[in-house]
């Protein structure tokens, strides 16, 4: 019988890194290559969203040996400068997500979005009222409709989401609740469910709980450090993907501080 399609994946968000943090994100780097096969990054990489952010940044991924992809968050666009960032982290290798795919090691295929906020379920804000509010909810509307289509596109025999926002609203448990509309929309579960993936990674709850899931039962894993750090005392988490099984989490490797 022939081996079933796996991939150990290797997942963190919220680096928000700082310009003069040459050195901070070389033992991340060092110990993901020795524990993963790819590497997703779910948004603020940087800051405040300055090109000398990313170029600091850059220079540790740039010591990847696995595939890379991200999306970036909402402090990657403080500054004005996301074209700047994202032409240097192309350059050290990093394929950057917007509405659209990468495939790791032709086996894993990474949708990915920002997202948006709006807030879940019954509370899940509507269009209705003044133009800033039909605005803000179209937003999520819109990274909802790309995330849909960044994932018909894919038909590898694995494929995951990658977020910056919440998909649920379990994964920010432990947030003040009046932030809840902040930190990420229902309206990102639909494509999930829709499509199916083996995972959903998201950050930006800072405070939030490690795991949940979708209605459908996808695995959502809220990978913001300092989530990781406080629960599982690591900058990243690593999970062993299978088409056949849930996925499984690979904990027993050593701790990153």
């Amino acid at each position: 019988m022939a081996r079933p399609q796996s991939f150990r994946l290797a997942a963190a968000a919220d680096l928000h890194c700082r310009e003069d943090q040459h050195g901070r994100f070389r033992d991340f780097v060092r110990a993901v290559n020795g524990e993963a096969e790819g590497l997703v990054l779910c948004g603020d990489l940087t800051d405040r969203g300055l090109p000398e952010e990313a170029q600091t940044l850059a220079e540790a991924l740039s010591g990847l040996r696995v595939p890379c992809a991200a999306v970036l968050g909402n402090h990657d666009f403080d500054a004005g400068k996301v074209k700047e960032l994202c032409a240097i982290l192309h350059d050290a290798g990093v394929q950057l997500l917007d509405g659209d795919h990468a495939i790791l090691d032709r086996r894993l295929g990474v949708a990915g979005v920002k997202g948006f906020g709006g807030g879940f379920e019954g509370s899940t804000l509507q269009a209705f009222g003044e133009p800033a509010v039909k605005a803000f909810v179209q937003e999520g509307v819109s990274e909802s409709l790309k995330l849909e289509a960044a994932l018909a596109q894919l038909d590898t025999p694995l494929r995951v989401v990658i977020l910056h926002y919440a998909p649920v609203a379990a994964t920010c448990e432990g947030e003040a609740s009046g932030l809840y509309p902040f930190l990420g929309t229902s309206r990102l579960v639909a494509p999930v469910d829709a499509f199916g993936a083996q995972a959903v990674f998201h950050g930006h709850a800072h405070h939030g709980r490690l795991e949940a899931r979708t209605p459908k039962g996808v695995p959502v894993y809220n990978v913001a450090v300092p989530v990781l750090k406080s629960a599982l005392d690591r900058k990243f988490r690593v999970v062993d993907l299978s088409a056949d099984a849930a996925p499984a989490f690979a904990e027993e490797a050593p701790s990153v501080h």
